[in-house]
């Protein structure tokens, strides 16, 4: 069964020869191919205003080759794109991908991550978020005991120390819910994970009322799928979806396992979670009403 996007597991990249495939990459990529397509471009015109091969607009297309800033900007300029934000969401996510191949970026700094470091690397640049959890609290509301009681009970790691780093890089990445852009979040759990006491009883009642809190944020959108709600469309896995802030911009589908991590990239794939998320929260508890119910549980504690 798929476990979410917060545990981590073996770090895995598709390449092609000496090329590399990132996911920032290809998310680049697409909404530039995007750009062209609605132009109704073909790729020797891209190629032409970039002076350079057909092949090479083609790997940039694919997401197989870091892009440069003037690259970037001519093929906004071909392409009639000029809003400001766009162009300029455009050249964070290149930046952010050279850095990731280079190994910079604050993600990078903690090789304990793993698989999730490509993944935090997106949701840097990303705008909203929407995450469905049947087992645990995501991890942008989790406390750090919480996160190290996560890590403790996984066996994933034997060292303290490791651990330790984990969950604070963990921690770091709820920055993203602060500041003049913060992400925006909709998070929706089972309510059997607001009831596992994951490290304990004082470990999960601050959990819990952590999560009384959070909500509060104007930016974050919480609810609770109640045992009531029965059999749903989201009993088989869980899952997260990163969006960017233009109409039409491809969104993308995360998941992960014991074993690898899934990238789900096309549009179809993105839609249909995109309608499973949307069944869940209509089966779900109203925000006032799911804050009832964490209060409920907490008090249970």
């Amino acid at each position: 069964m798929f476990t979410g996007g917060d545990d981590a597991v073996p770090d895995s990249r598709a390449s092609r020869g000496t090329s590399v495939s990132t996911v920032l990459g290809r998310r680049l990529g697409g909404e530039l191919l995007r750009l062209r397509e609605a132009k109704g471009l073909r790729q020797p015109q891209a190629a032409e205003a970039l002076s350079a091969s057909i092949a090479k607009v083609a790997k940039m297309e694919r997401g197989l080759v870091p892009m440069r800033d003037p690259d970037v900007r001519a093929l906004c300029q071909l392409y009639g794109e000029t809003s400001p934000d766009v162009v300029d969401r455009l050249l964070k996510l290149a930046k952010t991908d050279r850095d990731r191949r280079k190994a910079k970026g604050w993600w990078n700094q903690y090789p304990e991550l793993r698989s999730l470091v490509e993944y935090v690397a997106l949701e840097d640049v990303a705008t909203t978020v929407h995450t469905w959890q049947s087992a645990f609290v995501p991890g942008l509301l989790q406390t750090p005991d919480y996160a190290r009681a996560l890590a403790v009970g996984n066996h994933i790691w034997g060292d303290p120390d490791e651990i330790e780093r984990f969950v604070e890089a963990k921690i770091a990445r709820q920055a993203r819910l602060d500041g003049d852009s913060p992400l925006h979040l909709w998070a929706i759990v089972s309510e059997a994970s607001l009831r596992q006491l994951v490290g304990g009883r004082d470990v999960m009642r601050a959990q819990l009322e952590h999560l009384i809190r959070m909500v509060r944020l104007p930016n974050v959108k919480f609810q609770v799928l109640p045992y009531l709600a029965g059999a749903h469309p989201g009993m088989t896995s869980a899952f997260n979806i990163v969006s960017f802030s233009e109409p039409g911009a491809m969104d993308v589908v995360f998941m992960d396992t014991t074993s690898t991590t899934l990238w789900l990239e096309s549009e179809t794939d993105a839609a249909h979670h995109g309608v499973l998320f949307d069944r869940i929260a209509r089966l779900s508890l109203a925000q006032h009403d799911s804050l009832a119910l964490i209060r409920r549980v907490c008090e249970e504690m």
